[in-house]
């Protein structure tokens, strides 16, 4: 499901759909569901787009490719006007609903929905697998949260037999929190530490029967998670699979830079360099990252980069980045460029007294977000905007205390942020 206006990542959707959004220096948010479906052996694979997809259906075009003879495929359903429907996807069950036609051609036995916009590691097969067992029509997978968590995520009670017996939409009533905690002897069956208050919430992926699927689209609601699954519990056999391992859903602002800056960390909870479970993207034709007596600490350096004398910690650097002189970046992701942008000297190998993309000589940047294609002019300075409000500068904006700059924006030398 990558059709989202993506209203909460703004401003890093304003040009791109929100599972087009770089994440980790060089990959895309749409590669993890994507690689967890390769991992797991699905190979047929449908993405709903519908928001500023140019740049979605590039990345995916040029990324997911089989052999003709492997009977795989990743394909971009966007969203169209038919004879029958003349609106844009009102939902996520209401985008499954308008494609269903397609999903049926062909004699799959189920069928599986992600999000386009959560960072996790997860084998589908062992969610089949207990799907088939139980003989669910509906598979939900949960994972444990936190009370603070629970408030703006579906949240469910399930049996002792892992069926769903309830579900609530972001629950806010302190009452009604404490109806859907976790019983005790589930938590004993997970080994939790005894007193740990936990909720189960949904992650948003489901296993559906085929005939299940189609029975529950034939109404007009719009929403699995807010309409399709609270009225199947009654009427159909709703599971949960409990998932226990790393999930975050990068969904906002923050949550999205946190996910990234953990990713610094020299254990991290998601891990990039697992051989036996890779993440795919785009394949590129980079040359090895130049850095020239530099400082760099707990940090990520994607390949193409120059980086010239700086300190840099805590920080991402994409793919194509330039960091001139004198800069010290903590806490911030770069995003890096499309493209090398072109020298006055052939011969030059730096471009030292041009403008140029990326940051400019003596800057000093702290918990910032530098979209792609950005100019950081010389000697700006963007400090940490914890606890400011949201704000619509005119080359950035803040939000929930970060600072963006946007794609292709241009920062003027000198500025103060």
């Amino acid at each position: 499901m990558g059709g989202g206006a993506g209203t909460r990542l703004y401003p890093l959707t304003k040009e791109r759909a929100k599972p087009a959004v770089p994440i980790a220096g060089k990959y895309r948010l749409v590669d993890i569901p994507i690689s967890n479906c390769l991992n797991s052996d699905f190979r047929r694979i449908y993405v709903l787009t519908q928001f500023n997809s140019v740049s979605l259906h590039r990345h995916i075009h040029q990324t997911y490719r089989f052999d003709r003879f492997a009977g795989g495929f990743v394909e971009v359903l966007a969203a169209q006007q038919t004879p029958g429907n003349m609106e844009w996807y009102q939902g996520t069950a209401d985008a499954v609903r308008q494609n269903l036609r397609y999903f049926l051609q062909e004699q799959y036995d189920y069928i599986i929905i992600l999000s386009g916009d959560q960072l996790y590691r997860l084998d589908f097969r062992r969610v089949l697998q207990q799907h088939i067992a139980t003989e669910a029509d509906i598979t939900v997978t949960v994972i444990p949260v936190q009370r603070n968590e629970a408030k703006s995520l579906g949240i469910l009670q399930l049996d002792a037999d892992k069926r769903i017996v309830r579900f609530v939409e972001k629950p806010q009533a302190a009452r009604m929190l404490d109806k859907l905690r976790m019983p005790d002897k589930l938590r004993a069956h997970l080994q939790m530490k005894t007193g740990e208050e936990q909720f189960l919430a949904s992650m948003g992926i489901y296993i559906f029967n085929r005939e299940v699927l189609q029975k529950a689209l034939v109404n007009n609601e719009t929403d699995f998670g807010k309409h399709i699954i609270p009225n199947a519990i009654d009427s159909c056999r709703v599971y949960g699979y409990i998932f226990e391992g790393y999930w975050q859903d990068v969904g906002t602002i923050r949550s999205f830079f946190d996910a990234n800056i953990k990713l610094c960390a020299s254990k991290p909870s998601f891990n990039f360099f697992d051989r036996s479970y890779p993440i795919y993207t785009h394949a590129r034709f980079l040359p090895a990252s130049k850095i020239v007596d530099s400082r760099i600490r707990n940090s990520l350096i994607a390949e193409g980069c120059i980086i010239l004398k700086s300190r840099i910690e805590k920080s991402i650097v994409g793919v194509r980045s330039f960091i001139s002189n004198d800069c010290t970046l903590s806490e911030t992701i770069i995003m890096g460029c499309d493209f090398y942008q072109a020298h006055h000297e052939a011969h030059e190998p730096i471009p030292m007294d041009i403008p140029h993309m990326s940051i400019g000589r003596g800057c000093k940047i702290q918990r910032a977000i530098i979209d792609k294609n950005a100019h950081i002019g010389d000697d700006v300075i963007i400090t940490d905007k914890t606890g400011a409000p949201d704000f619509d500068g005119p080359n950035y904006c803040i939000r929930d205390g970060i600072v963006v700059i946007p794609r292709n924006a241009v920062v003027p030398a000198g500025t103060r942020i």
